[in-house]
């Protein structure tokens, strides 16, 4: 074997034993949600996990809140055979067009004290509509109009009074 030949064998397996980078996070689609018949605003994605993340880890969303309020936080624990997660927060209020709105996921190790970040990735999303857009009052009420919560917008009460609830 020539000279050339072993130093592209030995470059080749070389670059075969680099580090092992663990688990990293993405963010698959995702966007705000304008449900015109329950005058809603939501926001959200599908967070995939790449490679294999430790049993207990928790994967946390982080949320910037358009009403400028506290960040909404999400919090989902991974589990050994799933690789995606849906995190969509509670109804929004304060949306604006063209604004950019922050979102971080994390993936936490399990079982410590201080949890520590494994893989972290973040991105914004941008909506092209106002939330001025959306009636003050649901449009459709009744069965079938139920939050994953199970209450129920009345015309009594706008969306912003029931989302304190």
């Amino acid at each position: 074997m020539s000279r050339f030949c072993r130093c592209a064998l030995v470059i080749l397996l070389l670059a075969g034993c680099g580090e092992d980078k663990g688990p990293e996070v993405a963010f698959v689609g995702g966007g705000f949600v304008f449900n015109y018949r329950q005058a809603e605003i939501t926001y959200g994605f599908v967070a995939r996990i790449k490679g294999e993340a430790p049993a207990g880890s928790v994967l946390e969303a982080v949320f910037e809140d358009p009403a400028g309020g506290p960040p909404i936080v999400l919090r989902q624990t991974v589990l050994p055979a799933r690789k995606s997660y849906k995190f969509e927060t509670p109804p929004v209020t304060g949306v604006r067009s063209d604004r950019d709105y922050e979102v971080e996921l994390r993936l936490l190790s399990p079982g410590a004290a201080e949890e520590a970040v494994i893989a972290r990735k973040a991105r914004v999303y941008r909506s092209q509509l106002d939330a001025d857009i959306l009636p003050e009052q649901p449009l459709a009420v009744g069965p079938g109009y139920h939050r994953p919560d199970g209450s129920v917008p009345t015309p009594e009460a706008p969306a912003e009074a029931q989302r304190s609830q």
